[in-house]
């Protein structure tokens, strides 16, 4: 994996975003306008998720590109996906659950893992492994910010990026918790917008989520 980023380093700048835009790429050319656009617009990081056929070659064209953006490869449910994310120099590996073979598989290789986690006992199991940062997946329909306050006294040391559900509405809700350094969202990169090229809109909703990220972390810093 080239350019490995540490998983410290990782969470640190995933934190510092507060936010990743989780895109699935209708053609692999758009990928590095939407990063540049993203970019511009105070988040540069991304997910590419493996939904759409193309990803690794989408990932591979935004670390050539734009070496300053963070780029991660998501809904990765197999080995052969995990390798095509790897030597695509994806900075990070997204699955929505804990498939205990790509976990191990992705780690063998030195690559850096956030496996989705719905139950106590798969945050428990990830923990075991090493991992720390985990995705909550569907965050939402699992009880959203209740769930994730519930299980912070038992998995201190567990930090969740909640996605499924979240929207502009209520993301505040999650990154007023302790154990939440950013949230995934789909709503800033919709297929919809990307199958028209309007970057115009994606750029406004990227920008108004980095302020919602800003005004989040105001008001739980004031709250305290």
């Amino acid at each position: 994996m080239n350019e490995a980023v540490k998983e410290t380093d990782l969470s640190r700048r995933i934190a510092s975003i507060g936010i990743v835009p989780v895109v699935q790429l209708p053609r692999p050319e758009l990928a590095v306008p939407l990063a540049e656009t993203l970019a511009e617009a105070g988040l540069p990081c991304l997910e590419v998720t493996f939904r759409a056929q193309g990803a690794a070659q989408a990932i591979a064209a935004i670390r050539a590109a734009r070496p300053d953006v963070l780029v991660g490869a998501g809904t990765v449910l197999t080995v052969d996906q995990a390798d095509a994310a790897i030597e695509a120099s994806a900075q990070f590996i997204v699955s929505p659950g804990t498939n205990p073979r790509v976990v191990a598989h992705v780690l063998g290789r030195g690559a850096h893992m956030i496996p989705g986690v719905a139950t106590p006992s798969e945050i428990e199991a990830n923990l075991e492994r090493g991992l720390l940062m985990l995705k909550f997946f569907p965050a939402e329909a699992l009880g959203g910010p209740a769930f994730l306050r519930s299980v912070q006294g038992p998995f201190e040391a567990a930090r969740f990026i909640p996605s499924g559900g979240v929207t502009p509405g209520n993301m505040a809700s999650y990154l007023a918790l302790a154990n939440v350094p950013a949230v995934g969202g789909t709503w800033i990169a919709p297929v919809s917008a990307l199958e028209s090229e309007d970057f115009t809109a994606i750029e406004r909703r990227a920008r108004e989520a980095a302020n919602l990220v800003r005004d989040a972390r105001g008001t739980a810093a004031g709250a305290g």
